[in-house]
């Protein structure tokens, strides 16, 4: 083979290489694992001195891959233990997805530009504590259009 050919190899297994960009949240498997009893999302909030956890993206059904985005605010000069954020789908038995979103959590959040699910709905729990200890929650929707 020559060089050229060589080259092209190459340059058309980079360009494959773009295409799987999207990182997997929820696979198949998980998808099809039966809801937990009683769950439900709850976004409300009393008067806590706790983190606060709001969901930016996204805020109505979308396609995957999606850009899923949470904000993360720490009160009286407390500060976001990174270390303690928890990602759940909840389901039975539970998923633990704080492993895949790892890479995405920063002081102000989580922002995974291409999270990949299947088609459906997932209830999903996120908990995070402050450098005082305090814990804050928030449990929402993600619908995935087809």
């Amino acid at each position: 083979m020559t060089k050229w050919m060589w080259l092209g190899i190459f340059a058309a297994g980079l360009l494959d290489l773009g295409t799987v960009g999207a990182t997997p949240l929820i696979t198949d498997d998980e998808a099809r694992l039966p809801p937990p009893k009683g769950a439900i999302s709850a976004n409300t909030r009393g008067i806590l001195r706790g983190p606060k956890v709001e969901v930016i993206s996204p805020n109505e059904a979308a396609h995957s891959p999606l850009r899923l985005q949470l904000k993360f605010e720490s009160f009286g000069g407390a500060r976001i233990d990174i270390e303690s954020v928890k990602v759940l789908y909840l389901r039975t038995p539970n998923v633990d997805l704080t492993a895949r979103v790892k890479p995405f959590i920063q002081a102000g959040g989580i922002d995974m530009p291409d999270a990949e699910l299947p088609p459906g709905e997932y209830l999903v729990r996120v908990d995070v504590k402050d450098s005082d200890g305090r814990p804050g929650s928030v449990s929402f929707m993600l619908r995935v259009s087809p």
